[in-house]
């Protein structure tokens, strides 16, 4: 594990802080003003595309229901599936497309999960690269169109949002433990403005990534994988703002990469686990660009 620490260390110090910082954090919340904005905006959007209904649901970060509105039109069960794509966006911290997109793979035993509804048009909302809540949007023209209306409730929430600048003197701390519980489901270990880190997880091939702001340095832990990088992103579509999914990708450069290789993958740049031998365990630092 010594290289890693190493890779870390050029961008951010590591030491222990106090006991009573470690065991607490600060964290934004979603606000019913805030909620409101994104249903707002999100209505907005269904009626620029004239969109023939629409219901429209805004979780907390724990999946909570905030607010929900269902426009003229809509199918009756259109706004518990709206509050499931929500809550579904919001507890596993990912677009509802992603899981879509992997049950139609093949992966179908993720339909056993619980309080579970992996329909498109579920995305989370971000502050300050805390997710604090989500929208999730059913009964629109087509699941295309839902997530569009959930963007758009998004995209305006993140316009009104000040980018804070990370605390720069405060240091964080993750004991093995916790480490080695986060690569068991593959979960992000600190998220704030311009940096992330995430101890990524992979059991299966992914989908072609385009990150618009968002460079990433990978260092594999364990496992082999066919990695692609460069080329043209097929049929990429914004999943949320700035970061695009595409189903293939035509040219670009293909590596096996392996226990040990360290991979940057400048942002705007399309990258794919393309094939998958093993358990992945690998760490991801995402380091945003300057706007």
């Amino acid at each position: 594990m010594k290289p890693i620490i190493t890779i870390l260390g050029l961008l951010f110090a590591l030491v222990h802080p106090t006991d009573a910082e470690s065991q607490t954090a600060q964290k934004k919340a979603l606000t019913l003003e805030g909620a409101k904005k994104v249903i707002g905006a999100a209505v907005d959007e269904a009626k620029k595309l004239n969109a023939p209904g629409g219901a429209i649901a805004v979780v907390d970060e724990g999946g909570n229901l905030m607010a929900v509105e269902r426009l003229d039109g809509t199918f009756a069960a259109g706004a518990n599936i709206s509050i499931g794509k929500a809550r579904t966006a919001a507890i596993f911290k990912r677009p509802t497309k992603a899981f879509e997109d992997i049950i139609n793979k093949g992966r179908t035993a993720m339909t056993t999960l619980n309080d579970f509804t992996p329909l498109q048009g579920g995305v989370p909302i971000m502050a300050d690269g805390q997710i604090v809540g989500a929208i999730g949007v059913s009964g629109a023209a087509s699941a295309q169109q839902d997530e569009d209306i959930a963007l758009a409730g998004v995209k305006a929430f993140a316009a009104d949002m000040p980018m804070t600048k990370p605390a720069t003197t405060k240091v964080a701390y993750f004991p093995a433990g916790q480490v080695n519980k986060a690569f068991e489901k593959g979960m992000p270990l600190l998220e704030i403005a311009n940096y992330k880190i995430h101890a990524s997880h992979r059991d299966a091939p992914g989908i072609v990534e385009v990150h618009s702001k968002d460079t990433d340095i990978i260092y594999m832990l364990e496992g082999t994988a066919t990695f692609v990088t460069g080329g043209t992103i097929i049929e990429g579509k914004n999943i949320e703002p700035e970061e695009i999914r595409g189903k293939d990708v035509k040219g670009g450069e293909t590596r096996t990469i392996t226990k040990g290789d360290v991979i940057i993958i400048p942002h705007n740049t399309p990258h794919w686990f393309k094939e998958v031998k093993g358990p992945l365990n690998y760490y991801v630092v995402k380091v945003r660009a300057a706007n």
